[in-house]
């Protein structure tokens, strides 16, 4: 696809989008003003070669950026997926993408961006914006349990007004939210989140409720040992997961190969930013989890653990030791991604958010996921077809 320049709008100063390399879109990540817009792990560039089958992108905002003077003041890691007997392609920033949302100019970026991908060849665009919607606390939500139950149900603790303004400002301007008020999203719409900034490990500690930190003693006296493996561990913790996979009754539907790509390119990216940590007993290894760092946030992602000797509690021990490791390393939040909306006790996905909320954490409803189809019959017409093609899959 070739370059493409689109001048854009913000105040009272030009702006311009269009691609920008690797390098230039890591140093944005890694400066002040990237740092404060708080980019996730999906829209790093190295996210692009864990993507198998989509082409990627990197575009930028800025001023002149195709001369190469100026800053960035936004960045975009956009998937293109090819719409199946066609030359057209869906758009999709995941978690993206990196740019102020407090912005009253939303159009100012957001329509150069959806011209560069109708130019590109893109019938459609998916985006997740950064803002948070609502917020509960563990303990307001425990209380909060029983049958046929919801997250909705309950009066949320605080609801973020940037996110209701944005919310509002896209469908004003024709976005859909994917599965409308159900989670449609491709990825998490609701995520628990342990503060840690400003906090001591003291103060982490005694956030845990009691059982976590009876299991967390139970651990250490049984002789548990945590430690951070490397790529050769990644197949002990497939085989894990997939023993986690069968006991829960879930799939995510991923490879050994995946996570080999996604360990090599984020750490290829920087050292360190994808980590594997390891709870052993008696020399063998009983649970394995997933740790993504990037800047002050930290995402515990993927967890696994064997059937057996679950007495010891391998998990809540490595649980502890990457909390603990995230605040070492100045983290802002320990975010422990999905989890279900339902507060049924009977239902079989309620025991992973029991278990999360006793860090004595948040749940966080994010905007979740939204979609518009781009300009144009032609393109109105492929979004229907792709929307009927995605249900039949």
């Amino acid at each position: 696809m070739s370059a493409l320049l689109v001048t854009a709008r913000s105040g009272q100063q030009d702006a311009w989008l269009g691609p920008v390399s690797e390098e230039a879109y890591r140093v944005f990540l890694a400066s002040r003003t990237g740092s404060a817009l708080a980019p996730g792990f999906l829209q790093c560039p190295s996210w692009a070669a864990v993507k198998d089958g989509w082409r990627a992108q990197l575009l930028g905002w800025g001023p002149q950026i195709g001369s190469g003077a100026g800053e960035l003041s936004g960045v975009a890691l956009v998937l293109l997926r090819q719409f199946p007997g066609t030359r057209r392609y869906f758009a999709y920033l995941p978690e993206g993408p990196v740019a102020d949302w407090t912005d009253p100019d939303l159009d100012g970026w957001l329509n150069p961006l959806l011209r560069h991908l109708r130019a590109a060849g893109a019938f459609a665009v998916r985006i997740g914006p950064a803002p948070a919607y609502r917020r509960w606390d563990a303990a307001g939500l425990k209380a909060q349990t029983g049958p046929g139950r919801r997250l909705t149900d309950v009066l949320a603790r605080e609801v973020d007004p940037l996110g209701a303004a944005v919310a509002e400002r896209l469908r004003s301007r024709g976005w859909a939210r994917c599965g409308g008020d159900s989670d449609g999203d491709a990825q998490p719409r609701y995520v628990f989140r342990v503060p840690l900034a400003g906090r001591t490990s003291d103060d982490l500690w005694t956030g845990l409720n009691q059982e976590w930190r009876r299991n967390i003693r139970r651990a250490r006296k049984s002789g548990v040992e945590v430690s951070v493996g490397g790529a050769a561990d990644l197949p002990e913790f497939y085989r894990l997961l997939r023993i986690t996979e069968e006991r829960d009754g879930f799939r995510l539907g991923r490879s050994l190969a995946y996570y080999e790509r996604q360990y090599a390119a984020l750490n290829a990216e920087e050292p360190g930013r994808m980590r594997l940590y390891l709870a052993q007993y008696q020399g063998e290894i009983l649970a394995a989890h997933t740790l993504i760092t990037v800047g002050r946030r930290v995402w515990y992602q993927t967890g696994a653990s064997a059937d057996h000797r679950r007495e010891v509690r391998p998990s809540n021990a490595l649980q502890w030791q990457m909390m603990l490791d995230a605040h070492a390393r100045g983290a802002e939040v320990y975010d422990m991604r999905g989890v279900p909306s339902t507060l049924d006790p009977e239902a079989r996905s309620f025991g992973l958010l029991r278990w999360k909320l006793g860090t004595g954490g948040q749940v966080v409803e994010t905007l979740g996921e939204w979609e518009t189809p781009l300009d144009g019959t032609a393109n109105h017409t492929l979004y229907r077809a792709f929307q009927m093609y995605l249900a039949r899959r």
